[in-house]
């Protein structure tokens, strides 16, 4: 087997005014295949970077490629915390609810979208537009996921959403990250879908566990079906599992496939 390539870095984000981590897959000789897609794959909300090596995206990456199943990509997975991906706060903070649970506030998918995808497309030999960009993630990081393509379709040709944190009602848990009903409603991938004219080209892939503990297989069902309705290019599918990377680790083959598509 062909030995890959992976690289770590930090990089100071003006937008969030602090430094961000990310994990970056390259194939092997990535210079010499010309210019690549980029998968984002965003983590869940007590997760980080690493879901590259803990959801053994790596490991199914290189094999993929190196039988020939997929097509070479980078992959991308930054360190976005408990944001959700979403704008917050026009200043970064962190606020703990009642649990002691962290939440991350700031402008999360300013920074996503206007500053580390263009930091990534000046650093490596990417396809610098929609029909080479793909985004998904795993819970909080699907939910992020979905909202980031369904808001900014000229970003995103492809979308995943495994085991995504769609809630059907504003939670009292997730209150820190929406000050209003209105904010809320603005980046709920249900919503989005419901009242925004969604691009006929998009592809879209849903999924969640049948043991799934906060239910997210019925959010993927709503949206799954507006989508329909409106003639996307949609699958869900509810597969054995809890929500948990183990969960993650079990498909994340068939999420690569979606991705890198021969």
């Amino acid at each position: 087997m062909k030995k890959l390539d992976l690289e770590r870095i930090s990089f100071h984000s003006t937008i969030l005014g602090k430094d961000m981590r990310l994990s970056i897959y390259l194939p092997e000789s990535n210079s010499t295949l010309g210019s690549l897609p980029v998968l984002y794959f965003l983590h869940g909300r007590s997760g980080d970077e690493n879901i590259l090596f803990d959801a053994e995206i790596k490991i199914k990456a290189d094999l993929l490629i190196n039988e020939g199943k997929i097509n070479p990509m980078i992959i991308v997975c930054p360190l976005i915390g408990n944001s959700r991906g979403l704008n917050s706060a026009t200043e970064c903070s962190e606020v703990l609810n009642s649990e002691n649970r962290i939440y991350h506030l700031g402008m999360y998918e300013d920074y996503l979208i206007n500053e580390l995808i263009p930091f990534v497309d000046n650093s490596f030999n990417t396809i610098p537009d929609r029909k080479g960009r793909y985004i998904g993630g795993a819970s909080a990081g699907g939910y992020a996921a979905l909202h980031n393509a369904l808001r900014h379709q000229d970003m995103f040709c492809k979308v995943g959403g495994h085991m995504p944190a769609i809630e059907l009602t504003l939670e009292e848990e997730d209150k820190p990250h929406f000050s209003s009903i209105e904010i809320w409603k603005k980046y709920d991938p249900i919503h989005i879908a419901k009242n925004k004219d969604i691009s006929p080209d998009i592809q879209v892939y849903l999924d969640a566990g049948d043991k799934d503990e906060g239910r997210f297989y019925e959010g993927c069902f709503v949206l799954n079906k507006i989508l329909q309705e409106k003639g996307i290019f949609v699958q869900n599918h509810t597969f054995p599992g809890n929500h948990n990377i183990e969960y993650i680790k079990t498909n994340i083959e068939k999420y690569l496939k979606f991705y890198g598509k021969k």
